[in-house]
């Protein structure tokens, strides 16, 4: 076959092909056997072997899974994958249509969905082809799982129209594909999956494409992130585009004329989500006029105009067997049910927190006793109340020890507070619960020091504290079960990487009570380094907005210890970094040329990330959204703007260049 013709038969077949599977993984009817499509594939691979350079981006073929990858790259998102507010009851629903009514002045028609559990995930076409897709991560920052999404075969490789755009969906694995990996997982004498949630994600973080591909995997795509050259009105209209480019959207979303119907709506999935082909914990509820989602607006974590209805909680009956006792890394004694094994919302339930000792008592538990529990949210196991009925005379009393089960030190209770408390600082319990906080990626984010290697290189004696961690060796590190070469030599960079971190970063991690993130950068902030913070007198601290009189008592006993100080000189000499690197919030930001103002970044930065542009225009007193409306008051645009830019130049909104921001940031261009 000449080189013309193969092209020509290879762009028949993929065209084909693509189109026969979408006919049978999106629209549920297939017009050719599976023999004559797997003959047909066959040819198209045999062609592509001969001829690689003729292979398309959006061949079928790509969708057996590639290469193998040594680890995920992180990726930024450009609108950030904010997570939604719940509702559990029809009251919370009549709460946030009030809401609604109240940010817009009228009634708002909503679009419903079923809430699909799976695992979030954005797909990114440019000119209608699939470029890169990522899971959620923490909104912010997702894992690139491009090459694993390409074997989803219900997500198109190229679209049916040549448009750039960024959809949102949720991946997820069908139950009887669940069953089935189960089954298989079984017999192999490997631990099943708990539900089919954590199957969908853990197929979809697996380093070789191969294993995603074997899982048939499924997707719901449900919103529309950006999308350039294009207005569209409404929430129910994008779906309907959505669906017209050949995305899969689910049949069963509705358009509802006021909050009744909307509850009519949600009070008739309660009981039929049971028969549904895959797993759904709730509905989503959104503004339908996408006008009106840009009135509302956005909270620090989700949007104003959508909420995600929760369905009530299941609820079995199971025994109580004993209570364990687990002491955390703030010396918290909490009390955990150790129940027979039971199926609760899709996984099998053996442990439930009870809090603490008041809860036991409130509820009068016993051991032996016969339980109801539910799973608070669908996620969270909990037990809801002793069956009194049952009880035979052959239960046992429960009591909290008057010493910590892992130091035997002295419990207390500290005025004010209902736990009991190990206040002895050498307790090994909280001194491993510590050492996992602090390598976690909100604290010094050290990858590959997980809560199993910590507790093996805590059960070796390789580290009693978090200075240890600096010091440790790969000899030492080789002996550890499952810490191959590359592992190790992994590990170690990622700790020295930790020493650069800037200060917020170890304050967070050295677990402070009471200070979270966002404290430990305001603390970091105001005193740059950390021997201010040390002098600090609690005065000094309440003078500083967000820090309380609890939180500065915390504060100045925690850095009045001679331990603390003695691991703060040490971790120094280690090389640990113990000053802020991060730019100082302007005290004049009133002069700034951002003050007060909402900017919209768009389009493709060269000097910056969008996340570094955001931060600074944040610290000179801007605030920062992703969607361009009328109270918009400038628009960076990058290569690329897309719709964005058009939508601000009809709004007269002021437009400025990179080179005009880095100048406003006193920056220079390189």
């Amino acid at each position: 076959m000449e080189r013309s013709e193969a092209k020509q038969r290879i762009d028949q077949l993929t065209k084909s092909l693509n189109d026969y599977a979408h006919q049978y993984y999106v629209l549920d009817q297939p017009t050719i056997s599976d023999a004559e499509y797997d003959q047909l594939l066959k040819e198209l691979q045999q062609l592509e072997d001969k001829h690689p350079d003729l292979k398309r981006a959006d061949s079928p073929t790509e969708r057996v899974g590639g290469a193998p990858l040594e680890q995920f790259e992180k990726v930024e998102h450009d609108v950030p994958m904010l997570s939604l507010g719940n509702a559990f009851n029809d009251q919370e629903l009549r709460d946030f249509d009030r809401r609604v009514r109240d940010g817009i002045g009228r009634n708002s028609s909503y679009s419903c969905e079923l809430k699909f559990d799976g695992l979030a995930v954005t797909l990114k076409y440019e000119n209608g082809q699939f470029v890169r897709g990522a899971t959620r991560g923490d909104g912010t920052v997702g894992e690139n799982i491009t090459n694993n999404l390409k074997t989803v075969r219900s997500i198109p490789l190229s679209l049916k129209e040549d448009v750039t755009i960024e959809v949102r969906g949720e991946v997820f694995m069908p139950k009887d594909s669940f069953e089935k990996l189960n089954e298989a997982k079984e017999e192999r004498g490997e631990a099943p999956f708990a539900n089919p949630r954590n199957a969908a994600a853990g197929s979809l973080r697996q380093l070789d494409p191969k294993i995603a591909a074997s899982r048939n995997l499924d997707i719901y795509v449900y919103a529309i992130g950006q999308i350039e050259d294009r207005s569209l009105s409404s929430h129910s209209e994008a779906l309907d585009y959505l669906h017209q480019l050949g995305f899969k959207t689910n049949e069963y979303h509705r358009h509802c004329q006021g909050i009744e119907e909307v509850i009519e709506y949600v009070n008739s999935w309660i009981d039929r989500r049971a028969d549904l082909p895959y797993e759904i914990d709730g509905i989503v509820v959104k503004v339908d006029r996408l006008s009106d989602q840009e009135k509302l607006g956005f909270t620090a974590k989700s949007p104003r105009w959508a909420t995600a209805y929760k369905f009530p909680a299941e609820e079995v009956i199971t025994t109580l067997r004993s209570i364990e006792l687990t002491v955390g890394r703030t010396g918290a004694v909490t009390p955990t049910a150790v129940l027979d094994p039971v199926a609760v919302a899709g996984t099998t339930v053996q442990r439930a927190s009870l809090h603490n000792e008041d809860l036991i008592r409130e509820k009068d538990l016993k051991i032996g006793d016969k339980v109801t529990i539910k799973k608070a949210g669908d996620i969270i196991p909990e037990v809801i109340n002793v069956l009194e009925e049952h009880r035979t005379g052959a239960e046992e009393d429960f009591a909290m020890p008057t010493e910590c089960p892992e130091c035997e030190s002295e419990l207390q209770r500290i005025d004010g507070e209902v736990a009991l408390r190990c206040l002895n600082p050498k307790c090994p319990a909280q001194i491993r619960e510590g050492l996992i906080h602090f390598v976690s990626r909100d604290a010094m984010n050290i990858d590959g020091l997980g809560e199993r290697v910590i507790s093996q290189l805590f059960e070796h004696g390789l580290i009693e504290d978090v200075a240890d961690l600096y010091q440790l060796e790969r000899e030492e590190l080789l002996k550890l079960e499952r810490m191959g070469e590359k592992s190790v030599q992994n590990l170690l960079q990622a700790i020295e990487v930790s020493k650069e971190n800037s200060l917020e970063k170890l304050l967070f991690g050295l677990g402070i009570r009471h200070v979270g993130a966002k404290v430990a950068r305001t603390l970091a902030e105001h005193f740059q380094e950390i021997e201010s913070l040390q002098e600090a007198s609690e005065e000094e601290l309440v003078a500083i907005d967000e820090i309380g009189p609890k939180m500065a008592d915390a504060i100045v006993t925690y850095f009045g210890q001679d331990e603390v100080t003695e691991l703060i000189k040490e971790l120094q000499q280690l090389g640990v970094n113990t000053t802020y690197k991060g730019r100082k919030r302007t005290e004049q930001s009133e002069d700034t040329p951002f003050n007060d103002k909402t900017v919209v970044i768009t389009g493709a930065l060269e000097q910056l990330s969008r996340k570094e542009a955001k931060e600074e225009i944040e610290l000179l007193g801007g605030k920062v959204t992703g969607s361009v409306s009328s109270s918009t008051d400038l628009l960076i645009a990058g290569e690329k703007a897309g719709s964005k830019l058009k939508k601000a130049e009809e709004l007269n909104v002021d437009v400025w260049t990179e080179g005009e921001l880095l100048q406003a940031l006193g920056r220079t261009e390189s």
